[in-house]
This record gives structure tokens, sequence and C-alpha cells, in this order.
């Protein structure tokens, strides 16, 4: 995190308004919605819309709602993401202005997903910015929220994200993160989980921007049967670096888990997976399984995988597993036996290792722009080595 300290950040203001074209370079793939967007980390009403909510829902800006609903937010802002020996969390805690904040009462069902789009446009010097995001699902609720983060140019930039989430008994709730910074940026964030009984959570990453990144994943299995599910791909290439840490805490019995990220890594990129399950002592019939596979394009490219168990109780089923390597021969030698050329080859076998994880995605929106976005990074990165 050297680099960070160095840079004079300064707080980002109020950028001046973009325009309606400059965000659908970011979220026409969305089409009409519920949308609230956020510009240096100021929600932006003019460039946000709300389709009709089913009765009781709030999405909206994060400083508004505490003014108006703060009964709502007490019990949960600040209660999941531990700033304790987290540098950027108590940043974020200490500099907490604006975000979204989304209410979900009980029996509550959101059928369109909710998009929180992030955009960062500083004005010429090095800004930083500090989104909150809250959600609170009340039992028996369901919805599917994405978080985007990306920039409008190639500028540097610092956004340092953290989303709490609280899912009350059997909500269920589809999260999914997308980050696409500029390549010069630097981004940071904290997603805190604490899921309520027979609670379900499931998230999907895909980071394929900035300088330096870096995601961590807070889960807390707080009581009986309830489900955590975490799927992330991370790409880099250049000399780009991604680090993810994902934690999952079984605090209670008869909870379920599963970890599963790959990384792809070329250029002089660099890489870092520190995942760790644990299972507490009374958490008997845990169901744990963690695996990182990465994909390594370039001899230069380098991952670091850590993946841990720490187990205190009997009757438990936990896995964990990681690799790194590079393509397949014999698959290669198959492609081009059937006529594709080499670096199409190449190509498709790259874009298929990260696709595994992404079609696990249920909303078709969200899975094809996630493949998208993916296929574009793939086709980009060979070209560029190409090119060189």
């Amino acid at each position: 995190m050297t680099p960070i300290v160095e840079i004079p950040f300064k707080l980002a203001g109020r950028a001046s308004a973009i325009t309606r074209a400059e965000l659908d370079s970011v979220v026409s793939w969305v089409g009409p919605g519920n949308v609230l967007t956020f510009v240096n980390g100021h929600f932006s009403p003019s460039l946000s819309s709300l389709n009709l909510l089913p009765r009781g829902v709030i999405v909206g800006s994060l400083a508004d709602s505490c003014a108006v609903v703060s009964s709502l937010l007490e019990p949960h802002l600040g209660r999941y993401a531990h700033y304790e020996g987290r540098a950027f969390v108590a940043l974020n805690t200490a500099f907490l202005k604006d975000g979204a904040f989304i209410y979900l009462p009980q029996n509550t069902m959101v059928e369109k997903p909710i998009l929180l789009v992030f955009v960062s446009c500083p004005h010429g010097e090095p800004a930083v910015s500090h989104p909150r995001v809250l959600i609170v699902a009340g039992p028996s609720s369901q919805a599917t929220i994405v978080e985007s983060y990306a920039g409008l140019k190639d500028d540097l930039y610092f956004t340092n994200a953290v989303t709490e989430v609280a899912l009350g008994q059997e909500a269920v709730l589809d999260h999914h993160l997308l980050q696409q910074d500029s390549k010069a940026a630097y981004h940071i964030a904290t997603l805190a989980v604490c899921q309520g009984r027979q609670s379900t959570f499931s998230s999907h990453s895909l980071a394929i921007g900035s300088a330096l990144a870096r995601s961590e994943v807070q889960g807390l299995l707080a009581d009986e049967g309830s489900t955590c599910t975490l799927r992330g791909v991370y790409a880099a290439t250049g000399r780009q670096h991604v680090d993810t840490r994902a934690r999952i805490d079984h605090a209670k019995p008869r909870c379920t888990s599963l970890q599963l990220y790959r990384g792809i890594l070329g250029g002089h990129a660099s890489g870092a997976f520190n995942g760790r399950i644990l299972v507490r002592q009374d958490a008997h019939k845990t169901d744990a399984r963690q695996t990182n596979n990465n994909l390594l394009l370039s001899e230069h490219a380098v991952i670091h995988t850590t993946p841990q168990l720490e187990i205190f109780a009997d009757d438990v089923k936990c896995t964990h597993g990681a690799t790194a390597g590079q393509l397949d021969q014999d698959a290669l030698f198959y492609l081009r036996s059937r006529g594709i050329d080499l670096e199409d080859a190449r190509r498709l076998m790259t874009h298929v290792f990260g696709s595994e994880v992404i079609r696990h995605i249920i909303n078709d929106m969200i899975r094809n722009r996630f493949t998208e976005l993916l296929s574009h990074w793939t086709s980009q990165t060979y070209n560029e080595s190409l090119a060189a």
C-alpha cells in the first residue's frame, strides 16, 4: 500500500455535472431500472432513476436517509465492518458523508436489480472518495444488487469503499461487484456481511481495473442454517496488482459456505489471494469449501495464494485448495488441430477459464455484462501482448 501513502490525495468534491452520454458509457447495459448514481462519492439525483418499488422499500442516499429514517440505520451502520486493525475501514468511517442505503421490509421481493453506480471524475489532481453502502434485508425479503465502480477517464484517483449487509431470517440477497476503474487508479473495497437464520447470501465479483486493487470480504454466519457463496474473477496485466481476501466465520451449526475465485494474470502483473474459513467450537455440521485457481499468461506474472482452514468443531466437512499454472498445451493442440488459430485458441481458453465462475450468475443481464467485459479484457490483453 506504499504508493497510496506517497500520493497526496485530496478529498474529492462534487464534480461538475457529467453528461448522460458519459454516464451511458458505464451503465448503458442496464436499460430502464433502479439506478442510483454517485459522482466522486456524492449522490447525483439527476443521474438516478427509481422505478416503482414495492411498498416500504427504501433505496436512496445514505446521507439523506440518516436524517429521515435514522432508526433503521442505527442498529446496523458501522456494526459489521469493524475498523479495529483495518486502516482503510477506519478511514472510510472517519470520512463517512454519503453513499447508498437500501432497506427491504419483511416479505418483500424487488424483481428488478438495483444498480449502484460510483463514477470517479477528479478535477486534474489526485482525489479520494470514501463511499459507504448499507443494505438491510428484513426477514424473507429478496433482491439483486449490483455495485459498479468506474472512471470516466484514465485519471489518478483513489476509491475506498465499504459495504455492510445485514440479512434477516430467510432473507435472500444476490450481490454483484463490478470494478473497472481507471488503470491509473487505486481501489480498496471491503464487504462485511452478517447473516441471520436460514438466510442466503451470494456474491459475484469481477475486477479488471485499477493499478492497485484490493477486495476484502468478511462473512459472518451468525445463526443456524445460513448459506454464504462467494465467487469472483480477478484479471490483471501490465504492472497491475490485485489482492483478494475472503474470510467466512462459521459461528453457528448447520451452515454452508463456498469460496471460488479465479485469477488471470498477464504481463508483469502480480496478485494475491488470502482465503480463510473459521469454524467455531459449537459450529457442528458445517459444510465449507474453498478453491482458488490461477492462470498465468506470462512467465513474468506472479501469484501468491494462501488458502486457510481453522476448525475448532467436530463433525464438519471442510475442504480447501489452490492451483496456479499456464494454459494446457494438450488443449491448445486439440483446438489448433480443429483449425483454430493459436492466438484465438489462447483467447478462447482464457475466456472459458474465467467464465466458469461467471456462468453461475442467475440474472441474464448481469451475467451477459460480466461475460462481455471479460471477453473484451481477454482480447485487449492478447492484442497488447502481440503488439509488444
